[in-house]
């Protein structure tokens, strides 16, 4: 049965490109500035441009939403390929503007979009995002694409561990007092996206414990009835692939596993060092 629903979503997404083939994904771009120079995340500016510019001072660094104009041509293409809807799905309202973009551009679309906000960010969204693609391949309504992303959303677990909260704290992405707590007495905090926003889940006081907790928080979240795993990182590929090797000796009935780099937009808030994980509990 041939699709009849779109699904696109942003570049947070981070979602790997052999998959955006494979389920035929609309990604429209967010952007980084570095310095006086602004371009499309992952397309002009790296991950690699970014956590240089991080580790160098150079900057400021900042990020923009994707546009309600780049948001629109996305619908007008997806249906001028012969789609009857799209599904729209983005990073969490709660932390860009982006969700708001969508909407904007949905109110003067060809044709019937549903945007949904993820609640999550980078492959907490993508995840999302593919379980909706998965449904959309096999035929299903928008409404039934739309509410794939949202009960995968419901079974995923995103916890990520940082150098600094410095990054997070200038973008306004957490609280100065929950960045006060990783200045104070060297704690290192772990991260756990909920529901939309970034809180501390766990503090521990140095760098090897802290990833020692987010192995032990990451097993804990797969359960014993399966799991997709993927592990990001920002310019710390060792603790990633010892973090992957590590699941996989741990988690039982391991579904799909995915390892990369953060995006530009992402990885612009959360700085070099980043190791995280999003676990999607399987039904």
């Amino acid at each position: 049965m041939a699709p009849h629903v779109a699904v696109v979503t942003d570049s947070t997404s981070d979602i790997p490109r052999d998959l955006v083939a494979r389920y035929d994904l609309t990604v429209v771009p967010t952007f980084v500035t570095i310095g006086e120079v602004t371009g499309r995340e992952g397309v002009d500016i790296s991950s690699a441009d970014v956590a240089a510019a991080l580790k160098q001072g150079r900057g400021p660094v900042t990020t923009s939403r994707a546009t309600p104009h780049s948001l629109g041509e996305a619908y007008r293409l997806a249906f001028a390929r012969g789609y009857s809807s799209v599904v729209s799905i983005h990073l969490s309202a709660g932390l860009s503007g982006t969700y708001e973009a969508a909407m904007l551009a949905s109110a003067s679309a060809p044709g019937p979009v549903t945007v949904v906000d993820s609640r999550s960010i980078a492959m907490g969204l993508g995840a999302a995002v593919l379980e909706a693609a998965g449904v959309a391949q096999a035929g299903g309504s928008s409404s039934q694409v739309a509410s794939a992303a949202v009960d995968a959303v419901e079974r995923s677990t995103v916890l990520f561990y940082v150098d600094t909260l410095e990054h997070l704290r200038r973008g306004g992405r957490i609280s100065a007092a929950a960045a006060l707590i990783g200045t104070t007495l060297s704690v290192k905090p772990i991260l756990r996206v909920e529901d939309g926003q970034i809180v501390v889940a766990e503090r521990v006081r140095t760098s090897a414990r802290a990833l020692a907790k987010l192995e032990a928080l990451a097993v804990t979240a797969a359960g014993v009835d399966g799991a997709d795993v993927v592990v990001q990182h920002l310019a710390a590929p060792e603790q990633a692939e010892a973090l992957r090797e590590r699941l996989f000796e741990r988690v039982p009935r391991l579904g799909r596993v995915l390892i990369g780099e953060v995006g530009p937009t992402v990885g612009t808030h959360v700085g070099p060092g980043l190791v995280g994980v999003a676990v999607t509990r399987h039904k």
